[in-house]
């Protein structure tokens, strides 16, 4: 095992994180501060000028507290495990953090079985969707983080290039197929380099002085039920309110989802928050017009390009006009590559500016260090734009529209 894990590096670079990759190319994605001269008395000293942006709550639902994937590729599951807790108070559980490399470990299994059997031929990575952490939850169950931390390799916080550059190179040797036959040993010798990294999942846990399974506690403690959970897409070149594949390279488990239209997606949002619903959302945010560090994203009339250098310096420092988004123009942004399928956060709340424009209320799970501990300001029009997916409650979606995909 340790002349393979030896071998695995030194025939393969180390894979550059996509998610630090994916930081860097945003981060200057900010307007710059002005200062003032203040005077107080004989003596002067400089004050920033802060956003221009005033945001008032008007639904701000229960959550957890942000969290940190750090270099590592698990939005997905930060995400929608992070909206699971928030199903948790929803219901009025206790909240627990729930382990989300556990989440991650159980897809890099189910991962690895699918990438041999296409021979290679589909994405490989940390990246995951939405939808499984769902799937895992429902086939081996959840756990709490403090049971599970997923850091079993010298560092407090996620670090997963090393290991995805082994994990990599493995399958791809086994891909190769050098005995004319694969022999059963490889999925073996895979899981124990993930136990090596991540730590080996206990059949049994104790926690809060009880034992349990991975299955017991998410079926007493969490309580969901996987079945009422609904992924939806919006293109244009499939039927609506049927299941269509989404055609985006992390959905390795080849998932289908319904297929709304493009204004479905805000008002299923609406409705969600309104009815005490968080939403589990997939999306691009690699657009110049998405600033991490001053916590908005928004659709500016003008395309980057086309922008003078005002425009630019100073496209967050207060609320700006937006371009009208349609669903040929979110089409094309998809087919184009211009849409990507980026990131994962959790859609906890509603928000209006000082003008009266509607913004979502985004946890983010890169830290607290932004202009608002962690959390991001969203327009109506990014959402409706750049969205890959949305997952939800079932019940959370207007019964206009359930009754439109026979979910009623």
């Amino acid at each position: 095992m340790k002349k393979l894990t030896i071998l695995a590096i030194a025939f393969s670079p180390l894979i550059a994180s996509a998610q630090d990759d994916l930081i860097r190319k945003i981060e200057s994605n900010q307007s710059y501060t002005t200062t003032t001269l203040i005077k107080n008395g004989d003596k002067q000293k400089k004050e920033e000028n802060k956003s221009k942006y005033k945001f008032n709550h008007l639904i701000d639902l229960e959550r957890t507290m942000v969290k940190n994937q750090a270099s590592s590729g698990t939005c997905w599951s930060y995400a929608t495990n992070s909206f699971i807790e928030s199903e948790m108070m929803r219901m009025g559980k206790e909240p627990i953090e729930l382990a989300q490399i556990f989440s991650a470990h159980c897809v890099y299994m189910e991962k690895a079985e699918n990438y041999v059997r296409m021979h290679g031929s589909v994405a490989w990575g940390d990246g995951g969707s939405c939808h499984d952490v769902i799937n895992m939850y429902a086939k081996y169950g959840a756990m709490p983080q403090d049971v599970y931390t997923g850091l079993q390799y010298g560092t407090t916080k996620n670090k997963f290039a090393e290991m995805q550059a082994i994990l990599k190179s493995m399958l791809d040797a086994v891909v190769s197929n050098p005995n004319g036959k694969l022999t059963p040993a490889w999925k073996k010798a895979y899981n124990d380099v993930l136990d090596s990294y991540l730590g080996e999942i206990p059949e049994k846990f104790k926690w809060d002085n009880k034992t349990y399974t991975p299955q017991s506690f998410a079926k007493t403690r969490v309580g969901i039920h996987p079945e009422d959970y609904v992924e939806l897409t919006s293109v244009t070149n499939a039927p609506y309110y049927k299941k269509t594949m989404l055609m985006v390279p992390d959905n390795w488990s080849f998932d289908k989802v319904y297929n709304v239209q493009m204004d479905d997606l805000t008002d299923i949002i609406d409705n969600a928050l309104n009815k005490g619903f968080t939403v589990s959302w997939a999306t691009d945010v690699s657009e110049k017009y998405f600033s991490w560090k001053n916590g908005v994203a928004y659709v500016p009339e003008k395309d980057y390009d086309d922008m003078n250098d005002s425009d630019k310096k100073y496209m967050f420092d207060g609320p700006k006009y937006e371009r009208i988004v349609t669903p040929e123009m979110r089409q094309l942004a998809f087919d184009n590559y211009e849409t990507t399928d980026d990131h994962g956060m959790h859609i906890v709340g509603l928000a209006s500016d000082q003008n009266g424009r509607k913004y979502y209320i985004v946890k983010n799970s890169w830290g607290d260090k932004n202009d608002y501990k962690g959390f991001i300001y969203v327009s109506k029009m990014y959402v409706r734009y750049k969205t890959t997916a949305i997952l939800l409650h079932k019940n959370g979606i207007p019964n206009v529209l359930r009754s439109k995909m026979d979910l009623l």
